[in-house]
Parts: structure tokens; C-alpha cells; sequence
């Protein structure tokens, strides 16, 4: 009961700073991924991942703008999925491979071993997509990421994808941190609460992860926004203020 209140005091503050606009609680941006290669064209990119030659050339706006080497691999990867028409296939075919790697700390060190030739680690992609009988724009995408060496960003490259599939699905995904899983009440207005935000068009995705070193309350990753009610944090501004020099003059 008493931890179930603690998940509760966080979400009429979650309310009244996505409402009113009352940031302060530790309000965070979050910083965009670092670059680490110089930028690619995603138009290009995405004829080399293609499966033939298009009969007519067709416009993809890619629905966020991302930056860094894994930001311009995905966007190349979604303007060549999005042409051909297999958007949610690919972006599960790329989710199984770095669910594979994880599981296999052999394959894991192989993508990142930059020792290994480029022939090596092409012919070894090549017969895992012929395996696990992967499209025809994943297989293509999978060499030419293998060919420049950059098997090591992978799982990156995959969760930019997915940022990019949901926006292109209307969906908005929202982290939230607690002691506890959220009670399914809990989550629903939650959710709710977000949806308001949203507005329709949109459609709130929850992912919840637990963290019990946050003491208790909610830490809610919405957006390009971070809203830390937990105690933990609380008490560290408590602290702060406590700690602050006490004028005995009122001046």
C-alpha cells in the first residue's frame, strides 16, 4: 500500500507539468546521439539498399530528423523499407538480428571486431540473411552497413529505425521509471494523461522499467523531455535547499 501511494504522488505532478507547464521539477533535455561519421546521403543510401531499379522515383520525407551515423543509416533504411513497401518487416527483421547478437556474445564481438576483413564479414552477413531468410532491402542494407565496417553500430542503427517507424505510425513512446510496475490503473491514466497531450493522431506507447534506487514516485521520459518526480530527487532538492544559508535580518 504504501508503495503503491508512492507511484501515485507522482502523477498529479506528471499532470500539472505537462499541463500548465511547470518544468521545474528537474526538467532535462536530452542530448542528440554523437556524431561519429561524417553524413551520409540517405537518398543514396537507400537506391544501394533497394532490391532493383525503382520503375518511378518516389518521395519519402522521413518523419524525424536524426543526426549521427546511426540517425543517417536508419533514415537511409526507411526511405528504401518505405519505397518498398516492407517498413514493418524490415524493422522486425533488424530487431531479430540484434536480439540474436545479444544472446551470442561470439556474434557480438564478430560485429564489433574491426580486425575482421570487409569479405569476411560480408559473406558472413549474406549467410545469415540467406538463414533467417531476410527481405531483399534488409539483406542489402545489412552488406553495405558490413562493408563500411559498421556492424558495431548496429543495435543503435535499430533503435533509431524504430523511432522512425513509430512516428511514421503516429506512435509516441513514453519511458517511465518506477520502484514497482505501475498498477494497471496507474498506467492507464497515465497514459491517458499523455494522450491529452498528444491530441488525436497520435497514440502513446508505455514502456516501463524499474528502478528501486529512485526510492519511490515516477520518472517519465516523454518525448525530447525528462520528468523526474522521484523521491530520490526530492530529497536531493530538499537537501539543497536546507543546506542554503538562512538570512536572519529577512533581507
Amino acid at each position: 500500500m504504501a508503495m503503491a501511494a508512492r507511484l501515485r504522488s507522482g502523477l498529479p505532478l506528471l499532470r500539472r507539468a505537462l499541463k500548465v507547464g511547470d518544468l521545474s521539477a528537474a526538467e532535462r533535455s536530452v542530448a542528440p546521439s554523437a556524431v561519429l561519421c561524417p553524413a551520409i546521403s540517405n537518398t543514396e543510401s537507400a537506391r544501394r539498399f533497394a532490391s532493383g531499379p525503382p520503375a518511378k522515383e518516389q518521395k519519402v520525407k522521413v518523419p524525424l530528423t536524426m543526426f549521427g551515423v546511426s540517425g543517417n543509416y536508419a533514415s537511409a533504411l526507411y526511405i528504401a523499407a518505405v519505397k518498398a513497401n516492407v517498413l514493418d518487416k524490415v524493422e522486425s527483421e533488424l530487431l531479430s538480428l540484434v536480439e540474436a547478437s545479444k544472446k551470442s556474445p561470439t556474434f557480438s564481438q564478430f560485429m564489433k571486431d574491426l580486425s575482421v576483413t570487409a569479405d569476411t564479414r560480408l559473406k558472413a552477413i549474406n549467410d545469415i540473411c540467406a538463414q533467417a531468410k531476410f527481405s531483399e532491402v534488409t539483406k542489402n542494407f545489412l552488406a553495405v552497413v558490413a562493408e563500411s565496417g559498421r556492424l558495431g553500430h548496429i543495435e543503435r542503427i535499430a533503435q533509431r529505425f524504430s523511432e522512425l517507424t513509430m512516428a511514421h505510425r503516429g506512435e509516441v513512446k513514453a519511458t517511465v521509471t518506477s520502484v514497482i510496475p505501475l498498477p494497471p490503473e496507474e498506467e492507464r491514466e497515465l497514459k491517458e494523461t499523455l494522450q491529452e497531450i498528444l491530441g488525436k493522431g497520435k497514440k502513446v506507447k508505455v514502456e516501463q522499467k524499474i528502478d528501486p534506487s529512485i526510492l519511490g514516485g515516477l520518472v517519465v521520459e516523454f518525448g525530447q523531455k525528462v520528468f523526474d518526480m522521484s523521491i530520490k530527487t526530492r530529497a536531493a532538492q530538499m537537501e539543497r535547499f536546507l543546506r542554503q544559508p538562512i538570512n536572519l535580518d529577512g533581507q
